[in-house]
């Protein structure tokens, strides 16, 4: 499951990506074709970086957001609170003398 949040992901990175590219591309076809100066093409593409920057956060806040409501759907403990309960658990059985997971008090 998490393997597909991944691709999915990482196909968007890709879709910003080649827009990055792509953006670049259409700066140095505007200076070739048009005779747009040099100030003025960076500028553009410096526009066009910065909305690409924005896009490809907003597409990280949406992933991280379906992630978190897709372990929520499925009952999945995050890692962390694994990890904080585990600890309390072993606390417990140091406490009780449990020397295998297997034995019953």
């Amino acid at each position: 499951m998490i393997e597909l949040f991944e691709k999915a992901f990482l196909t968007g990175l890709g879709v910003v990506s080649l827009s990055q590219k792509k953006a670049e591309e259409f700066v140095a076809d505007l200076k070739d074709k048009y005779k747009v100066g040099e100030d003025e093409g960076k500028a553009l593409l410096e526009k066009l970086q910065k909305m690409a920057s924005e896009t490809r956060e907003r597409v990280q806040e949406m992933a991280d957001e379906e992630v978190k409501k897709a372990i929520d759907r499925f009952g999945l403990v995050p890692r962390d609170e694994y990890d904080r309960l585990l600890k309390r658990v072993e606390a417990l059985e140091a406490k009780l003398n449990v020397t295998d997971p297997g034995t019953e008090c």
